[in-house]
Order: C-alpha cells, then structure tokens, then sequence
C-alpha cells in the first residue's frame, strides 16, 4: 500500500484530468449513437415496423453485451501482467473509430444485420477501452478523493455528449418537410434529412470527437510500469483470472456488490439503449425533439454527477448508488405507463390537443418529467459504482478486479435487452417490454442493501 500512495501523491493535476477527459471523449458515442439519434433513427426510420426495430436494436446490444461478459475479465487479468493500458485503450479506439464511420451507410430501408453487427462492434471496443481507463483510477487519486473524480469526470462525459447532441440538433437534424433545421438554417455539409443524413452522420462525428479527445489521457496520464511480454502474460492473465474468480467468492462483500451491480446494470444499459426509440416510436417524435429531450436530460445529468460528487465525499458511494436505484425506478414505472392522452396506466387521464409545438401534448411533458429522473439518477449510478469498487481493492489488483467489475455489468447485459425484446416481438408491445427493465431495478436494489460498504469490509 506504501507504494500506491506514492504514486497518487506523483500524479500531476493535468494527469488527473487527463483521465477524467476519457469520458468526456467517449459519452457522445452512448449519447447520439446508442440513445438519442442514430438509435431511434434506426427504430423508427431504417425499420419498416417499430417493434421489429426494437427488437433489432435490443439484440444487437445483446449480442455486444454477450461478448464484452466473457472477455473483459480476461483482458484485465492481462492488463495487470503487461502493465500499461494504454495500447490497449489505442487498440480498441481504432477499432470504434472505424466502425462509427461505416455507420453513415445505414441508408433508410437498407438491410439492418450490417448495421447491428457494426454498432455492436463499436459497444464491445467502447466497453473494453472502460475497462483499462477505469483500471488506472486507483492509481491516480487517495481513495478518499475517488468518489469525487469519477462523479466529476461522469459529468464531464454528459456535457460532451451534450455539446454534441446540441450540435446535431441545431446544426445538422432538419424536418424532411421543411428541410431546415430547428434555428431555421439548412444543415450543415448539405446534408439530406430525407435520406436520414442527419442521423447517420452522429456515427463518424462521435468518431472524430473520440479520437481528438483522447489524446489528453495519452499524453498526460501516467501509466503503469512495463510488465511482461503478451504471450505469456496470456498465459498468467488466464491463470490470475481463475485464481480471482475463487478469491471473490472468499471476500463476500465483493462478490455480492458485484452480483447486485450485474443485475441493476443490466436495467441500466437496457434503458440507455432503448429509452430514446421507445420515446420516438410511441410520440412519432421527430430527430429535432428526440435531440432536445436527450439535451434536457443531459443538462439534468451533469447538475446530478455534480451534486454526487459531494454526496459520494459526505456519505459515501452506496449512499448515492441506493438513492439513484430508487429514482430510476421510479422513473421507468413512469415512462412506461405514459402514453398519448394518459400517465400511471390511465389512471391519469391526460387530454388535449397538439399544439404543434415541441412535445405538444401534455401526455410528452408527463413523460419528460418522468425522464427528468432518469437524467438526474443516470451517472451518479455509474459513477458511484466505479467509486464503490475502486474504494474496495488495491491498486495492485485493480486491472483484474475492474475486469470482474466489467463482467459484472456485462455478464447477463445482454438479458435485459433480450428480455426486451424478446417480450416486445412476441407481445407486439413495446411498452410491455420496456416494462421488464423494472425488475433488474428492484432486485439489483434489494441485493446491494445487504452489501458492505467499502465491500471489502468484513461483516
């Protein structure tokens, strides 16, 4: 332990950020790829029925979810026998790189398998880069300042996903009537709304925003030492991963904390890759108004991120991880019983004609303010998770532990969305699909209250 002070207290401030910018790197790819345009886009518009596009776009992020479950325990044991994550990080942003930009062939009516596998490609190397940047964490700050960098940094990703959506929405998305865009000007780069453009181009700019915004961490993050050669340290890596699959069954508090992480994630990523198209789908919003809720949200998530940076400090990580569970499931039990003309399954009856306007009918305000809890509760449940681990292992172990933590957010991942979207093609519902993601809430909530904090403390 005496060694990994003295590298917390050799981190240079510009280090620090330079990690906390990773996220600000990586979130426009969840924010305008997965949830609020391409995602919805892909849904409502490449899709020749809506339940048939959910279904899709839920088992794509299966499918990655699967992948990401088995190999990312492997490649954090590797980690820690290699040493840097660095060349890993470089790897997998070449690989997400290259597949957001052959996102801009997802033409309307094209065939939607290509499409699927390049997204889920792009999930798989996305998660994979997490794990290395959130394996480097323990090695940054004391534990005692944990909580607060990773709460600040979550935020930072939220107000770059957000920088990026307003771009998309004021700049690029424009009504196929009008062909203009929400301040009245022609997209940028002639872009046809029509043909979906404005959508499919959210691919190579979430590229681009990647690859120039990574470089602080490269260039400024210190690394960890020079390990061993990669073929034998797969060799290790395997070996250490078994030794630690046995080793988190003797420290339960781990072990439950990651068991309870798997089941609320699980309801996490469902929401993150669904909730836009559902909203589209059952409101017919257009690209602009999908694009201002997710601006909305995001406004909420980064005053959120801020306000669990000091609560995660004052009360610690389960504190706000506890509260942020209530509150997402609060808020889906809203969204899904919010339709056209009603709210809590009709027992709010919500008429009134469109407006025309922006969320035009008061059944969409029912709805944004349901997902104004969302907003606030989404980062601080992942951000405060990766403070609840990081405060619960040693920097030495953090590679393969963050590759159990990633296992645990990914090991049944792809359950939620296949439940999803398994209910929704055989129902017909979108609504009652979505309504599964309730249950990965409550039960992952009923699992963490059992569980120490830090989670390594004896019981």
């Amino acid at each position: 332990m005496m060694a990994d002070t003295m590298v917390v207290q050799r981190t240079p401030r510009r280090g620090v950020w330079g990690w906390m910018f990773f996220d600000w790197a990586a979130q426009p790819f969840f924010t305008v790829v997965t949830t609020f345009i391409f995602g919805p886009y892909f849904v409502s518009r490449m899709a020749t029925d809506p339940a048939m596009g959910q279904a899709a776009w839920g088992y794509g992020i299966a499918a990655a979810g699967f992948v990401i479950a088995i190999l990312s325990p492997v490649l954090g044991s590797i980690a820690d026998q290699t040493g840097p994550r660095k060349p890993w990080i470089a790897f997998f942003a070449a690989i997400k790189i290259i597949s957001l930009c052959l996102l801009w062939y997802a033409e309307p009516g094209s065939p939607l398998v290509p499409i699927v596998l390049l997204f889920s490609l792009a999930s798989v190397a996305a998660e994979f880069s997490i794990v290395f940047n959130d394996s480097m964490m323990p090695r940054l700050v004391s534990k005692e300042e944990i909580g607060k960098i990773s709460n600040i940094a979550w935020g930072l990703g939220y107000l770059g996903g957000m920088i990026v959506l307003i771009f998309v929405v004021g700049f690029l998305a424009a009504s196929p009537e009008s062909g203009k865009t929400i301040i009245g000007s022609a997209p940028l780069f002639g872009l046809d709304p029509v043909a979906g453009e404005d959508a499919r181009a959210t691919g190579p700019i979430s590229a681009l925003w990647y690859l120039v915004f990574i470089l602080p961490m490269f260039f400024f993050t210190p690394d960890s030492g020079k390990g061993i050669a990669i073929r034998p340290a797969v060799r290790l890596g395997l070996s250490e991963l078994k030794s630690t699959i046995g080793e988190v069954r003797q420290r339960t508090g781990i072990f439950r904390f990651l068991v309870a992480r798997m089941i609320y994630q699980d309801g996490v990523n469902a929401l993150l890759g669904l909730g836009g198209a559902f909203a589209a789908a059952m409101f017919g919003w257009t690209i602009t108004e999908i694009g201002i809720y997710g601006i909305i949200l995001n406004v909420v998530a980064i005053f959120g991120c801020l306000v669990a940076s000091r609560l995660d400090t004052s009360f610690g990580s389960k504190v706000v991880v506890v509260f942020s569970l209530v509150l997402l499931t609060i808020a889906t039990i809203g969204i899904v019983s919010t339709g056209p003309g009603y709210t809590l399954f009709g027992l709010w009856q919500m008429p009134g004609a469109d407006t025309n306007g922006l969320f035009g009918t008061p059944a969409e305000k029912a709805y944004i303010a349901f997902g104004l809890l969302v907003g606030i509760a989404f980062g601080p449940v992942q951000a405060s998770s990766r403070s609840y681990m990081a405060r619960s292992v040693s920097a030495d172990e953090a590679g393969r532990y963050f590759g159990l933590y990633a296992l645990s957010g990914r090991a049944t991942s792809f359950v939620a969305p296949f439940v999803v979207a398994t209910v929704t093609a055989l129902s017909g519902s979108p609504r009652l699909g979505m309504a599964m993601i309730i249950i990965f809430f409550v039960v992952g909530l009923a699992v963490l209250l059992r569980t120490p904090y830090p989670a390594d403390e004896v019981e």
